[in-house]
């Protein structure tokens, strides 16, 4: 089939490299959004997917809305067979969705219909999920609302951040795409519609949810660092002052809420439950380091507490 991949940042590489690399199928063009500054340097920055799509040769549409005429006009002129899309951010008009002879095809990071909505990894390890994993189906004018067409599930590790586990889900719901778009150019594969039962949503994550608050039990902490790791970043606050926290262990014995106890062994940090260890922490202005380094440092009075 004549693709037109839409996707943007690092998770949706592993599915465009695999269409690109397809005997079945051909991209012909990619969709992503427009380059952005970032970094340190407020470079103007191209998209992963777009620079995959550079290094192939393959053109590259930026549109600031896909509602935009000219981009309507660009992509009618292509005809796409089917447009597959992953992670693309930006809403698809009514007047795109019917280009494409088999629409558009989305790759999910959910079991659907679970986590609808922008962050479904990050909302499965803060709601504790055992399993996540990825789900295609035929984008509708609703939120992830679309009949599916296939699932693969991925087990939650105990020590899963959000990045890990995307890293996996990216690379085999890319096998999963690839497969859906066989068996939709085949003809052997009929689209089923979500049940209305189990459905939850994942907004995007904001700075604010990765704070921590010590008067949670022990796993809840465990899993919101997590779940936030490595974006938009856990943090607490000492002396009006953000840290960015890395992941935490947990561990059996108790110590007053927030109270912070720097030993040989490690930094230990109370909660509503058991307390537990720190593993790295960035100051203001500094890398992340070993917690142990960033305490000794500190020079932590006796009693010190994060608020």
């Amino acid at each position: 089939m004549r693709l037109v991949f839409a996707g943007t940042p690092e998770p949706a590489v592993p599915s465009l490299r695999r269409l690109i690399q397809s005997q079945r199928h051909e991209v012909v063009a990619v969709v992503t959004r427009p380059d952005a500054v970032a970094g340190r340097g407020r470079k103007v920055t191209r998209s992963p997917i777009g620079l995959l799509a550079d290094e192939h040769g393959i053109p590259v549409f930026t549109p600031g809305r896909p509602s935009e005429p000219e981009f309507v006009e660009q992509l009618t002129e292509l005809a796409p067979d089917c447009c597959p899309v992953v992670a693309y951010g930006a809403l698809l008009p009514e007047k795109v969705l019917g280009i494409p002879k088999h629409g558009w095809i989305n790759l999910h990071f959910s079991l659907l219909p679970a986590w609808r909505g922008a962050a479904p990894v990050q909302a499965a390890i803060l709601a504790g999920d055992e399993y996540s994993g990825a789900s295609t189906f035929l984008i509708e004018k609703g939120l992830d609302t679309g009949p599916v067409f296939g699932t693969m599930t991925e087990k939650v590790g105990l020590a899963d951040t959000s990045g890990v586990l995307l890293e996996r889900l990216a690379e085999s719901g890319a096998v999963l795409l690839e497969s859906t778009l066989d068996a939709v150019a085949d003809g052997t594969v009929q689209a089923v519609a979500q049940s209305n039962d189990g459905v939850s949503y994942a907004p995007k994550i904001e700075s604010e949810a990765g704070r921590i608050r010590w008067d949670e039990p022990a796993l809840a902490i465990d899993r919101r660092i997590r779940a936030v790791t490595p974006a938009p970043g856990a943090w607490t606050e000492m002396d009006d002052k953000r840290l960015k926290l890395g992941p935490v262990e947990l561990l059996e014995e108790t110590l007053p809420i927030g109270t912070i106890e720097v030993r040989k062994s490690g930094v230990y940090v109370g909660t509503a439950t058991t307390a537990v260890r720190l593993t790295q922490v960035q100051p203001p202005g500094k890398r992340l380091m070993p917690a142990l380094d960033w305490a000794r440092g500190a020079r932590l009075e006796a009693g010190a507490v994060f608020a």
